[in-house]
């Protein structure tokens, strides 16, 4: 696990000097504080900052082949590298290490750029081909790693972190106000855009080419949602318990201690039985809650935890810890309002205390169908084609039902008049059309919900349609991001079984009715997960990972919020409405309406552009 950076120049232009390359890798330092390599030619200047988790002595980067020219750089792990490492030696290739590094310098070398669908794992690669004058990025098939670049036809740029960007000489701090548009409306900036003018995300399940100065980008994995799998139920349980046991075993490989994050909730605590299952000593555990009640998980973590009788740890947030947005923000590179990166800021500061490694729960809910978010638009197209239906519902929301019921009312005749895809992502934005319409004034433009990377072709069948945007968008833009970057501030490797994508290929393939039935997601999983837990944490209705944003916006938030809307840089900044944001904080504070996730919207991005637009890039 590492950070990297690096810059190919275009023919006829020369490498930037080390210094350069430094200045990049010493802003990512916290996600490799172990060690740091460089490589350099007349083009090419690859970087890397390394977290220490396999091959401790031999896995120093760059990897390179037996004549050098070939050089990688490498964030993540792959968990199949010994199998490889065998069918590549049989053929021949010899190693220098025990490190999963240097296996994809050797399948490179047997395979070509074929190379990236044999990897299972979590990766984002650079990989320099000196005799071809050839540049690879490429990057696992979820978006567990991320992977930033720039080309400005001169040069491609490329960085694990957007910040490492800042350091070029010549770069441009150009906001984009499409990127803008789609923070409000998702709370994130969907891939491939960034905040940034001329910068991209790579997508999961792609790479990209640069030669001859000049990308090309190339998708090497696509989910796929058919054919449907025709086991009967009783094979199908049998068949996920067996990916899901082999996928939590194949990412307990590690030279240094691990544990895992344990929320109490279905997929985190099926992850630490299995672990349980595999390891000869109780699994170390960390769990996260809240004074408030509603928000808090506390004792369905502990209920777990003494089940599997693991080595528990936990901690409670106090409103107190919001002072961490300021020094989050410059992990997360880009505007960021999950507010539930706090709670994982803190439960990877307090497993770092005492591992290196967790496994987490992430995937599960869309894998296996677990938000209530698909429940609720699988009834509305229970209602389908009810084009008068839906004007009936606005007519009563609009006129004849006061307050919330008739606001609710009024929403569900909007969707049911939507065309897919807006039908299901207006009911899961962040951000109503009609506030960013307030807070963005005439910059708001086009197809509100346009900018999010999605597929529309996830399956003949509502359910693998509306999963697929999820995976393709939220999954890779807000979940892992979340984790990536939370997880790595504390130089704290976060590994996600559910993502094996052997297991998620088998989720998607069940029919609807093994994922949701009588009214609630991940059946089958919860069928499974019967052998290894008990009822009552099977049986607990779904709880979110996110904190009490209401009653902290009219408490120790509320100083906070008012200072920054009133300042006189939000205000000439012009990003957002500053009367708009005034009026939402008077009626949240006032108990008008809970505003609370539009005021950590508002709030989040104007401390990210005094941290990213205002000052110069320096590490936190």
């Amino acid at each position: 696990m590492c950070g990297i950076i690096g810059v190919v120049a275009a023919p006829g232009h020369a490498a930037p000097s080390e210094e350069v390359g430094r200045a990049m890798n010493a802003l990512i330092r916290h996600r490799g504080p172990d060690d740091d390599g460089f490589y350099r030619d007349e083009r090419a200047l690859l970087g890397m900052r390394r977290l220490s988790v396999i091959d401790l002595a031999g896995g120093h980067q760059p990897m390179h082949d037996a004549d050098h020219s070939v050089q990688l750089v490498f964030n993540g792990e792959i968990y199949n590298y010994r199998e490889l490492r065998s069918e590549l030696a049989a053929r021949g290739h010899a190693f220098y290490s025990q490190s999963d590094s240097e296996v994809i310098v050797q399948a490179y070398l047997a395979w070509g750029e074929a190379c990236f669908e044999r990897l299972h794992g979590m990766f984002a690669i650079a990989l320099w081909d000196a005799k071809r004058q050839t540049l690879l990025l490429a990057r696992d098939r979820f978006g567990e790693k991320p992977l930033f670049h720039a080309d400005d036809g001169s040069r491609i740029a490329f960085a694990s972190e957007l910040k490492s960007l800042l350091a070029l000489p010549g770069f441009r701090r150009d906001v984009d106000p499409a990127a803008i548009q789609a923070y409000v409306c998702f709370g994130y900036v969907p891939t491939p855009r960034s905040i940034f003018h001329g910068v991209s995300k790579l997508a999961p399940g792609h790479y990209l080419r640069y030669a001859d100065g000049r990308s090309s980008l190339h998708r090497y994995y696509t989910l796929a949602f058919a054919p449907k799998c025709t086991l009967d139920e009783a094979a199908a349980e049998e068949e996920l318990a067996h990916r899901l046991d082999a996928a939590v075993a194949s990412r307990l490989v590690a030279d240094v201690p691990f544990g895992a994050f344990l929320s109490g909730g279905l997929d985190s605590s099926v992850v630490v039985a299995l672990m349980a299952r595999h390891l000869g000593q109780p699994v170390r555990t960390f769990s996260i809650g809240f004074r408030e009640d509603a928000y808090n998980e506390l004792s369905d973590a502990r209920r777990v935890a003494r089940h599997l009788n693991t080595e528990h740890h936990e901690l409670v947030v106090e409103p107190d810890a919001v002072e961490l947005l300021q020094q989050l923000v410059w992990y997360l590179d880009e505007p960021f309002a999950d507010s539930s990166a706090i709670p994982t800021f803190l439960v990877s500061r307090l497993a770092r205390e005492r591992v290196t490694m967790v496994l987490t729960g992430d995937g599960g809910d869309e894998a296996f169908a677990g938000y209530d978010r698909y429940l609720r638009y699988l009834a509305l197209q229970r209602l389908g084609g009810a084009r008068p239906l839906a004007a009936a519902f606005a007519k009563l929301g609009g006129h004849l039902l006061p307050g919330a019921r008739g606001y609710r009312l009024r929403r569900i005749g909007e969707r049911l008049g939507q065309e897919f895809p807006a039908s299901y992502l207006s009911g899961v934005a962040l951000t109503r059309e009609d506030i960013a319409q307030d807070l963005l004034g005439d910059a708001l433009h086009g197809d509100y919900y346009g900018s999010a990377s999605m597929r529309t072709d996830g399956g003949g069948d509502a359910l693998d349609r509306i999963v697929a945007i999820d995976i393709d968008g939220y999954l890779p833009d807000d979940i892992l991001v979340k984790l990536d970057r939370m997880a790595m501030a504390n130089s704290l490797e976060g590994r996600a079984p559910l993502l094996d994508h052997r297991l998620v290929e088998f989720a998607a393939s069940l029919p609807a009715d093994l994922r949701i039935r009588n009214g609630r997601g991940k059946y089958l999983l919860r069928q499974v997960a019967r052998r290894w837990l008990p009822a009552d944490v099977l049986d607990k209705p779904k709880q979110g990972f996110a904190i009490p944003l209401a009653a902290w916006f009219r408490g120790p938030l509320r100083a906070l919020a008012a200072d920054v809307i009133a300042s006189r840089a939000f205000r000439e900044r012009g990003l957002m409405r500053a009367a708009a944001a005034e009026r939402y904080l008077a009626a949240h504070v006032a108990g008008e309406a809970d505003f609370g996730e539009t005021l950590w919207l508002i709030l989040s991005l104007e401390l990210w552009a005094r941290r990213f637009l205002d000052a110069a890039p320096a590490r936190s």
